[in-house]
C-alpha cells in the first residue's frame, strides 16, 4: 500500500451514529425530544388505561350486586304469584261449592254435576 492511503486511513473522522455511552445526551436533540415525547404519550395512554380499567371493574361489580338483588326480588315474586295463585285457585273452588249449594237448596235442583270446572288457567313456573 502506499503512504498515501494508510494517511488517508488515520485521518478518517468519526461519525457518530449511536449515542455514546455515558454522555448526556444534547437537550435540544430533536431525537431526544421525539422519544421523550413519545414516551410520555406512552405513560398517559397506561395511566389512562388502568384508570379505564378499575372504574369498568366498580361498574362490574355494581352492576353484579343490581343484578343479585334482582334476582332475589324476582324469586320474591314468584313466591308471592304462587301463592296468591293458589289462593285464587281456592276461591275459585269455593264459589263452585256455594254455587252448588244455592242451586240444591234455593232452587230445588237435586241433580247438580258435583265435579268442580275445570281450572281456567293452570300455568307452571319454567
Amino acid at each position: 500500500m502506499s503512504s498515501r492511503s494508510q494517511g488517508a486511513a488515520e485521518a478518517v473522522i468519526p461519525i457518530p451514529l449511536a449515542p455514546k455511552l455515558n454522555s448526556r445526551a444534547e437537550i435540544g436533540d430533536p431525537l431526544d425530544r421525539a422519544a421523550q415525547t413519545i414516551l410520555g404519550t406512552i405513560n398517559r395512554a397506561a395511566t389512562t388505561v388502568q384508570a379505564s380499567y378499575r372504574q369498568g371493574l366498580e361498574v362490574n361489580s355494581k352492576l353484579a350486586a343490581q343484578l343479585r338483588a334482582a334476582e332475589d326480588h324476582i324469586s320474591e315474586l314468584e313466591v308471592k304469584v304462587r301463592y296468591h295463585e293458589d289462593r285464587a285457585d281456592r276461591a275459585e273452588k269455593w264459589l263452585y261449592r256455594i254455587s252448588l249449594e244455592i242451586e240444591q237448596k234455593l232452587l230445588g235442583r237435586d241433580e247438580v254435576n258435583s265435579q268442580p270446572p275445570p281450572m281456567v288457567s293452570q300455568t307452571q313456573p319454567g
